[in-house]
């Protein structure tokens, strides 16, 4: 999760997000290059009294600066087009879990069981313990199996909310009467935060997501007890 002064991204924790951080750094680099190379020329103008002729009205800088911009643009759109591909492909999920948002909570239902679902409620702060952290714990958390696909299937019941987890790489809005989808694959064991992303109204910051991705002996042990207690 993110922590106080932090600059960059939360480290990743699905190949989605990987991708996401590498095409992140890779625009960057780009963006970095053509500012130094701006800043170089208008040093230049400004610094110097000398003038070349030949640059005063050439056909062939113009014809680099024209064709230049064209590739720039290139590289950093095929990337960018790889990782919204990648980002829309679900394929043959082993688990596909609805999540329904509320004013203001969310509520899980995994599908593929035949009555395993609950709410999930903001921990108030005059009940969380030692190391649980305030206005991201819930009551209950969604549980994964790691290195699965997991299918999510995002709706609201009454106004626009978002269902995200950065470290996910998982962003999805929630509307009323529509039924959007996301996936990802938890390629490592932990506890993954997120927030409603969208502005849904006075509570909005009090509707975090907890994802605990666990292997998946523990997930079926988990699923078990659910169903026992339902």
């Amino acid at each position: 999760m993110a922590h106080p002064t932090q600059l960059g991204f939360q480290d990743a924790a699905s190949p989605v997000m990987e991708e996401l951080l590498h095409f992140h750094d890779h625009a960057l680099m780009i963006v970095f290059l053509i500012s130094t190379l701006v800043l170089y020329i208008i040093v230049a103008m400004v610094s110097t009294k000398l003038t070349n002729k030949y640059i005063l009205d050439s056909q062939e800088i113009e014809i680099v600066w024209t064709i230049l911009p064209a590739v720039i643009l290139v590289l950093i759109a095929l990337p960018s087009l790889r990782i919204l591909y990648l980002m829309d492909e679900i394929n043959d999920p082993h688990l596909t879990i609805k999540a329904m948002g509320h004013q203001w909570y969310w509520s899980y239902e995994y599908t593929d069981y035949e009555n395993l679902g609950f709410d999930s409620y903001m921990v108030p702060t005059q009940d969380l313990t030692p190391g649980q952290f305030r206005l991201l714990e819930t009551d209950h958390r969604m549980v994964v199996p790691m290195e699965s696909p997991i299918r999510v299937l995002v709706s609201a019941e009454d106004v626009l909310h978002s269902w995200a987890v950065p470290s996910l790489g998982v962003k999805m809005d929630a509307v009323p009467g529509r039924l959007n989808q996301t996936a990802f694959i938890a390629s490592r064991p932990g506890v993954f935060y997120g927030q409603c992303s969208e502005i849904c109204g006075a509570n909005h910051s009090f509707m975090p997501i907890v994802v605990e991705a666990v292997p998946l002996e523990h997930f079926e042990n988990w699923s078990s007890l659910m169903l026992e207690d339902a």
